[in-house]
């Protein structure tokens, strides 16, 4: 889904134009960026998380030459965490076993003669 099929629906779903709706979600998105852009987390209930946190430094191996160590330096990235509700609604798309195992039979108990 792309910024203009969310404008699209939401457009359908409220009346509203398209443009204001765009210019809102814009508005919306430019504002969460700011904030983790100075380091704030952004908490939207029963959505998710999106925080700041720091990788630590460490070395790398380039494939194209891999006898040589490349260090890769600490660098902030933003991480998501998904609401419970969200979390749900995802983890139903987890596929499932094809077909459940069929039970072993107990080995037969020994008979005497």
């Amino acid at each position: 889904m792309t910024k203009r099929d969310l404008v699209v629906r939401i457009s359908e779903e409220t009346g509203l134009v398209q443009q204001q709706v765009l210019d809102v979600i814009q508005k919306t998105l430019d504002h969460i960026s700011t904030a983790l852009s100075q380091g704030e987390t952004v908490e939207l209930r029963n959505f998710g998380v999106f925080e700041v946190k720091v990788r630590k430094a460490r070395i790398g191996r380039n494939p194209n030459s891999p006898a040589r160590d490349v260090r890769i330096p600490p660098r902030a990235v933003v991480k998501f965490k998904p609401g419970k509700e969200m979390r749900d609604e995802v983890i139903k798309l987890t596929p499932g076993p094809s077909a459940p195992p069929t039970p072993t039979p107990p080995p037969a108990p020994p008979t005497a003669p």
